[in-house]
């Protein structure tokens, strides 16, 4: 919420989304009476079918089984998604409740419920991981762990630090961030302390400092948050996942309230991730995933396409449906970004697609090459300007570079020019200190406006709000320059547009209205547009769109980046140049220095991605055959022989009585409570010394190891082989791979092998 008050009413769904981000300005968007964006809901299940072209439309009625959606840039797979399943619950299939929709940011979870209720589907769950994961927490906590839940930090780069202090280590700013960066990759890939150096080693991940001393540190953070009972947004998803595996009356709780799932950018999802997906589905196979490899630019968090490229294999009788019709760019920006993976190599390179523009042509990119990076920031400054001149809003035109440091130079070149300009990636809309104070004193006019002398001469709503934010720093014309206060400006300036959006859609509404809809956008850091030019990172613009992007610094050791050695390396940093393209409409410009700074020596080259592709030069590299088409391949039926998609499920039966067994905890002992056990309690009580041991180590609670149930489940059965010890319930296959050494020795009683072991 954007400050204490009143409950936010629902927004006008009329205009709620209009113009709020430059992705959402395309021709995919429903387009209503007059061209406006927003149509009313439409009048029946058919309705959603109309405008949609057939790859999109078989998405939408591929209801039944699990169904994969490979989707190029630029081709409509959020409207493809949306549609489906409001086509779902118009027609009685899907039950909103049961349906929930899992991206990975709020601006996408917030845009995607936008779309939904225009649809006429509301009161299906949109969120991301971490929030649908976050809310389960909070509400079974009690149940199976008892007690009030831990604390969220939302920023653990302060733990790092402290927890580095306590092992005498220092750290800068740099490896801080490195460390806390190998930190999230542990957890997000399940591995606990004592198996990072490994587990890195194996990745081929170039460790920040020596991978035992981050490993000691990354312990060090783990005694410190539960010393201080508090959490991460890693263990958010890690406890879900323990509890999930654990509680067997909790999934299934769980279950029976989703019993459809949709996932978007699937090509990101961690193991950690798919791990909480399987746990959610259970059995089922009610699943739509949507990705392209191709767009996979995040494998440093641990996101992997391995997920989205195996989907076919983990189910034989999947419907994959392939979307190429690109609706965004123009002809000659679609030709760049398939010639860049024309030219790419590795298993994304083999399942890319061939994108086919659906729009009419445009110019032609212009390539640009500077002395050094000062003349080519001032080089893209004056060609904005020029473009801002012409009529090119400013908020359509965007500076994307390999890495942030290179932001300043932009920031600076810009101002020079008198164009206003704002930072992608920085901190949040909503959070920012301006806003917070905007938001209260909005609040306050809007409740106690009619003894505000402020407000005596403003006769709408946009008035109003100028003259509410007059106080707070707004004025006609921004300041000189660049820099904080200049961000402010901007801040105010685009909650002034937003007033005057409103007003446009709705003549009658009030300051109250206005305030209600700011905070609807900042529970959704749904933020509006802010009318500049946007400088962000090419990873920060994913899934972004601008009419004129300058794609600057394009040169070998910044894209591909230095330190990008192997070839999964630089084939990841040439995806990352293929977002970058795909992210233009219309123009776009690609430039590069020949040095750093004026009168250094031009050493650098353009970067070898454009070899081939810009005029004057052959590729040094290339591939043979076309990418795939777009269409729709049908699942293999599943009838006599075929292999089955999921093994069914089994009653399982209490092994003294044979009575079948329907609580969990009965399940895992595989008894009846009040049925005899042979349990051997010398063996169970050096099964928890042991588990003791393991949790200390990892930084986690006991029950992450085993929970007692299966402990006793161990001490009852006394299995002697790997295949025994997997059939005890609660021992899967990670936890066979990280214990089940030790567990087996210390039931063969091989006393010590818990703690001699060097894990």
């Amino acid at each position: 919420m954007l400050a204490c008050g009143q409950p936010a009413r629902q927004p006008r769904a009329t205009w709620q989304h209009c113009g709020v981000t430059a992705a959402t300005h395309s021709t995919l968007f429903p387009q209503g009476p007059g061209g406006s964006p927003h149509a009313a809901p439409p009048r029946g299940a058919d309705a959603v079918l109309e405008g949609l072209d057939p790859e999109q439309r078989a998405v939408a009625t591929a209801l039944h089984g699990p169904v994969c959606v490979l989707a190029g840039a630029g081709t409509g797979k959020t409207r493809a998604i949306t549609h489906r399943i409001a086509y779902g619950v118009l027609a009685g299939i899907l039950q909103p409740s049961s349906v929930l929709a899992v991206t990975f940011t709020n601006r996408a979870a917030g845009e995607m419920r936008g779309r939904l209720r225009q649809l006429g589907a509301q009161g299906v769950q949109a969120r991301t991981f971490h929030s649908a994961a976050l809310r389960q927490l909070q509400y079974f906590w009690p149940k199976a762990i008892g007690g009030g839940m831990p604390r969220l930090v939302d920023r653990k780069i302060q733990l790092v630090a402290e927890a580095a202090a306590t092992l005498g280590t220092r750290l800068d700013r740099g490896e801080l961030r490195d460390v806390t960066g190998e930190i999230e990759w542990s957890k997000v890939t399940q591995t606990i302390p004592a198996e990072y150096a490994y587990a890195a080693a194996k990745a081929g991940r170039e460790a920040p400092r020596d991978p035992t001393e981050i490993a000691h540190l990354y312990a060090a953070y783990e005694d410190l948050k539960r010393d201080r009972s508090v959490i991460d947004f890693e263990d958010v998803l890690l406890l879900t996942v323990a509890i999930l595996q654990d509680r067997h009356d909790i999934a299934e709780q769980v279950r029976a309230q989703y019993q459809h799932f949709v996932v978007d950018e699937y090509q990101d999802v961690s193991p950690l991730q798919q791990r909480l997906l399987e746990l959610w589905l259970g059995d089922r196979d009610s699943l739509c995933v949507v990705g392209d490899a191709s767009q996979t630019i995040y494998s440093f968090t641990g996101a992997t396409p391995d997920h989205l490229l195996d989907f076919r294999a983990r189910h034989p009788g999947a419907t994959v449906v392939k979307l190429v019709r690109d609706y965004r760019s123009t002809p000659q920006v679609v030709h760049l970004a398939n010639g860049l993976l024309a030219q790419a190599h590795g298993r994304a390179a083999d399942h890319r697609l061939e994108l086919v523009s659906q729009r009419a042509a445009g110019p032609e990119p212009v390539y640009a090459e500077y002395t050094d990076e000062p003349a080519e920031a001032e080089g893209a400054a004056r060609r904005i300007r020029e473009l801002v001149d012409a009529g090119v809003p400013a908020a359509e035109i965007a500076v994307l570079f390999r890495t942030n440091g290179q932001s300043e130079t932009y920031e600076q070149a810009l101002a020079d020019a008198g164009v206003p300009y704002q930072l992608r990636g920085a901190e949040r809309f909503f959070d920012r200190p301006e806003v917070r104070k905007a938001g209260i004193a909005l609040r306050g006019a809007a409740r106690f406006g009619g003894n505000d002398s402020l407000l005596d001469e403003a006769v709408d709503l946009p008035s109003q709000v100028r003259a509410v934010l007059s106080g707070e720093g707004w004025t006609t014309e921004p300041p000189a320059g660049s820099g904080a206060v200049r961000e402010r400006w901007e801040s105010l300036a685009a909650l002034v547009n937003l007033a005057h959006d409103l007003a446009a859609a709705d003549p009658g509404a009030t300051l109250g209205d206005f305030v209600a809809e700011l905070d609807e956008r900042a529970n959704a850091q749904h933020a509006p547009t802010v009318q500049g030019v946007t400088l962000a990172s090419l990873h920060a613009a994913k899934g972004l769109e601008w009419d004129v992007v300058f794609l600057v610094g394009i040169a070998e050791g910044m894209l591909p980046i230095t330190y990008a050695r192997t070839d999964e390396q630089i084939e990841e940093e040439r995806r990352l140049l293929y977002v970058g393209v795909t992210r233009a409409r219309e123009r776009l410009h690609v430039s590069w220095a020949l040095s750093r700074s004026p009168g250094g020596r031009p050493s650098r080259r353009p970067s070898r991605f454009l070899d081939g592709l810009r005029p004057g030069t052959t590729a040094t590299v290339g591939r043979t055959g076309a990418g795939a088409g777009g269409g729709v391949e049908r699942g293999t039926p599943q009838g006599p022989g075929a292999v089955p998609r999921r093994a069914q499920r089994v009653p399982a039966r209490c092994r003294v009585c044979g009575r079948t067994l329907t609580d969990a905890g009965e399940m895992k002992l595989m008894r009846c409570e009040d049925c005899p056990s042979d349990m051997d309690e010398g063996l169970y009580e050096r099964l928890r010394e042991w588990r003791a041991v393991q949790a200390a180590r990892s930084g986690q609670p006991d029950f992450c190891v085993f929970t007692d149930r299966t402990l006793m489940a161990i001490a009852e059965a006394r299995p002697e082989t790997p295949a025994e010890l997997s059939r005890i319930p609660g021992v899967l296959s990670r936890k066979l791979r990280s214990y089940g050494t030790d567990v087996l020795a210390i039931c063969a009683g091989h006393e010590g092998a818990e703690v001699d072991e060097d894990d």
